[in-house]
């Protein structure tokens, strides 16, 4: 039977004092613990570590002795490869991406190492979404004059799981004063906080509410500066109207459920998306979702008006849907927690029929 080792790099900011042990509190972690999990479940022999840098990889790949590495994200540096395959000549080496081609468009040496790593025998590119699957098998087939068997042996399909641990819609309370609204996650360009931001101060206004906006900034990525500048910025001259900005430190993943178990409201309308985390983060709470079709088991599943997806550059748009969720919450969460029911049972079986 295969055996497979997820190796993941601790984060550069590590602090014992502040981390947790295994220095990462953060969505690759958890999209990786999560898939872990699930092989185990089903019968296969799966395993995580973290690790500080390239040169931990070879003393845990001695430790597990696996069939399958895989490599979460671009953090090993190409040429480090030839040496660990002359260590581990029967080690399949499998660099599985976690982003789209517009969000890639930031990492400067992605397409190089791509491209380098394509050239290593035993290492296989694995995309979560079938949107870069496509982008990715073109780039190489044609830099590596491949056919299509080979480009299909070297270029695979390993999507996002969540666990299906869902809670009943939560309980809104419109008699309340204010209308919490949370748009969680990594401060970057690409998640569109302040144009959401406009559509809560929107959405709050039009139904006669109070605003708090929750967001977290402990993790500011991308040139992602200018966006929690204009964050508070915004906030600092709607605060005496009663629109304030709430800003949370980044916690570990139990703390962050109960956060979100907290809003009414859940945003992710994101520019791009592989996947979205916290997304699936409101909805195992109960919480209504507006997002955008860049959630692949949003996009595909949800009902017209309900939960359907909202236009990223639109903030009337966004705010539309809010209302119709505030007000239909049930309809909005079940339908979410359906589709990405659907979603992660065929991850499974991507998984399974892979590695078996």
């Amino acid at each position: 039977m295969s055996s497979i080792l997820f190796i993941l790099k601790r984060r550069e900011d590590y602090n014992a004092v502040k981390h947790s042990s295994i220095g990462l509190s953060t969505g690759l972690y958890n999209s990786a613990s999560f898939v872990d999990e699930v092989l185990n479940h089903i019968g296969l022999k799966s395993n995580l570590v973290v690790v500080k840098d390239n040169n931990d990889i070879d003393r845990e790949v001695i430790k597990y002795n696996p069939t399958y590495v895989i490599i979460e994200a671009l953090w090993v540096v190409p040429s480090k490869f030839y040496q660990l395959q002359k260590l581990h000549p029967t080690v399949k080496w499998i660099i599985r991406l976690h982003s789209e081609m517009p969000f890639m468009a930031g990492e400067g040496m992605a397409m190089d190492w791509i491209g380098d790593y394509s050239c290593c025998k035993n290492i296989i590119i694995a995309c979560n979404t079938p949107r870069m699957l496509k982008e990715i098998k073109t780039f190489l087939q044609i830099k590596n004059n491949w056919n299509e068997k080979q480009t299909d042996e070297r270029v695979v399909y390993l999507p996002n799981y969540y666990p299906q641990n869902y809670k009943p819609v939560r309980y809104i309370d419109y008699k309340n004063e204010y209308v919490n609204v949370g748009c969680f996650g990594a401060i970057r360009l690409l998640k569109n906080h302040l144009i959401q931001a406009h559509a809560a101060i929107d959405f709050a206004n039009r139904i006669g509410k109070k605003l708090h906006f929750h967001i977290n900034s402990g993790r500011i990525e991308m040139k992602g500066e200018p966006a929690l500048n204009n964050l508070k910025g915004l906030f600092q001259h709607m605060q005496p109207r009663g629109y304030e900005l709430i800003n949370h430190e980044w916690t570990p993943r139990e703390q962050f459920l109960v956060l979100c178990s907290q809003m009414d409201i859940g945003l992710q309308v994101s520019f791009s998306e592989t996947f979205n985390i916290v997304g699936a983060d409101y909805i195992s709470q109960g919480v209504p979702i507006i997002g955008s079709t860049e959630i692949p088991w949003l996009a595909s599943e949800c009902g017209y008006n309900v939960c359907f997806p909202a236009n990223p550059t639109d903030s009337k748009d966004i705010a539309d849907k809010m209302i119709v969720a505030y007000n239909n919450p049930k309809i909005n969460v079940e339908q979410a927690q359906t589709a990405l029911t659907k979603y992660t049972n065929d991850t499974v079986a991507v998984w399974r029929k892979y590695f078996n």
